[in-house]
């Protein structure tokens, strides 16, 4: 629960921690409602026996008539007949049963084999038919569960963050009040929160005395030297500017680390546009996040397809779902986009400037590479692209890195095209006798190394980020 150290602030806090259980409510409710399609989520997807047996019998009352001299339909009929199961199988391989894969029985007696067999495979395909407009059906209610099982997850974390933050607005607060009011500002109300990661963040609501203003950058500024341990900035998503109308503005104290980044490419094909995209979010407290996307092929169509994965991406990301959910997200909506004709790899970093730790998750990208004094790590997951199974779970790996690391984000057009057959051994012993300097010059200096081999085989990106502490 919320820790309270005064009672000016009781009212926040307790409305805080209703908000709270209110999400957590949220979160169990749509878990609920995601379990509750959960039996029908590995139900049998091809033809089955009751198929195969309403089929013989259309059949055979379109065919037959009367006539009984094989017994087909009434032999199929028994728990322990083998027949019906060689038959779908000879018709889910072959497309059609043809009249070798029927009984002796019938093709001694039956005096209309040709018709009989034209209605049974006519039959049996428009069960076919049925049975793929099922399956796309339960595919896409299964993809919607998914969705609402990673909202109750996205919920539940917000709760448990919420639950867990403490409240020492007493501690800074006089001192925020007399700097604010050295620098014409007054501050009306204060909430100070500190989370489990040692992140503080803070609202204010303030006005400009004498007519005056004052930029949010220059509040956090001000906030920082009032409350102390390290910088202070206001995000994208608060007030840009501090008036003489009372408004509420948020700071977030920035993290121990920064990042700078670099990142140089290479089409297959000149003046036609490159298959990958990448996108990097910047705005979230505490955190820096690097997508890169490498759609099938070269060309507007695979650029069109990893544009879409990373704008995705990044929408979510900026959101406020973490990288995991996004990821699942994003494989689940390409799902219901039907994108298995035009699967894109998706490869995301994040880093978090608290206590930078990398979280790397893949869908079918290739290895991230980690450089700590001058030796270099492959960070390496599964081959599955984005968009092409609906309950893949993107591969989590983390690494804790230290100031003067590097991680380096390739696709696959990098590694193709160094020497050798061990490509990721190649790679990683370049980057150990590498001169590392600005991330540009780093993504530039190894996108050379892999032109080095002659004409571009696929496209190249190269994502190079340095991390310091401030």
């Amino acid at each position: 629960m919320w820790k309270r150290t005064g009672s000016r602030h009781r009212n926040m806090a307790d409305v805080n921690v209703y908000t709270a259980g209110r999400l957590s409510g949220m979160a169990r409710s749509l878990g609920l409602l995601a379990r509750a399609c959960q039996d029908h989520m590995n139900e049998e997807k091809g033809l089955t026996r009751e198929d195969a047996l309403a089929a013989m019998q259309m059949s055979a009352a379109m065919v037959c008539g009367d006539c009984s001299r094989c017994n087909l339909y009434q032999d199929s009929q028994k728990e322990d007949s083998y027949y019906l199961y060689y038959l779908l199988r000879a018709f889910e391989q072959k497309g059609r049963v043809e009249e070798t894969d029927m009984p002796r029985l019938f093709l001694e007696t039956c005096r209309y084999r040709e018709d009989y067999l034209s209605q049974l495979n006519r039959n049996l395909g428009r069960a076919t038919m049925n049975l793929e407009w099922k399956n796309r059906f339960l595919e896409s209610r299964d993809t919607v569960m998914v969705q609402f099982r990673e909202l109750a997850v996205i919920l539940e974390e917000f709760a448990h963050q919420m639950e867990q933050a403490t409240d020492v607005t007493e501690e800074k607060e006089a001192a925020v009040r007399r700097l604010f009011r050295l620098h014409h500002v007054a501050v009306e109300d204060m909430l100070l929160l500190k989370y489990e990661n040692g992140r503080r963040e803070a609202y204010l609501n303030a006005h400009a005395l004498g007519g005056r203003c004052i930029t949010a950058r220059d509040g956090a500024e001000l906030f920082g030297q009032a409350v102390g341990g390290g910088g202070w900035y206001a995000p994208p998503d608060t007030r840009t500017l501090i008036t003489r109308q009372t408004a509420a503005v948020r700071f977030v104290q920035k993290g121990d680390y920064q990042v700078h980044w670099g990142v140089s490419g290479l089409s297959r094909e000149t003046g036609r546009p490159s298959g990958d995209n990448y996108t990097v979010v910047e705005d979230q407290p505490g955190q820096i996040m690097f997508s890169l996307s490498d759609g099938m092929g070269s060309g507007e169509q695979a650029a069109r397809e990893s544009g879409q994965v990373v704008e995705l991406t990044a929408q979510l990301l900026e959101t406020g779902f973490s990288p995991r959910a996004a990821l699942k997200m994003v494989n689940t909506i390409l799902m219901l986009k039907g994108a298995r004709q035009h699967p894109a790899t998706l490869d995301l970093c994040c880093i978090d400037l608290y206590t930078g730790v990398l979280e790397a998750m893949k869908l079918g990208a290739v290895a991230t590479f980690v450089v700590h004094e001058g030796e270099a790590e492959a960070l390496e997951a599964g081959e599955v692209p984005a968009g092409v199974l609906c309950q893949v779970e993107p591969a989590l790996l983390s690494r804790k890195l230290w100031s003067g690391d590097w991680v380096i984000m390739v696709t696959d057009g990098v590694l193709d095209a160094c020497p050798g057959t061990e490509k990721e051994t190649v790679f990683k012993e370049f980057l150990e006798g590498m001169e590392f300097r600005s991330p540009q010059e780093a993504s530039e200096q190894i996108l050379g190394f892999a032109c080095q081999a002659g004409q571009a085989r696929d496209d190249m990106t190269v994502l190079a980020a340095g991390i310091w502490r401030r």
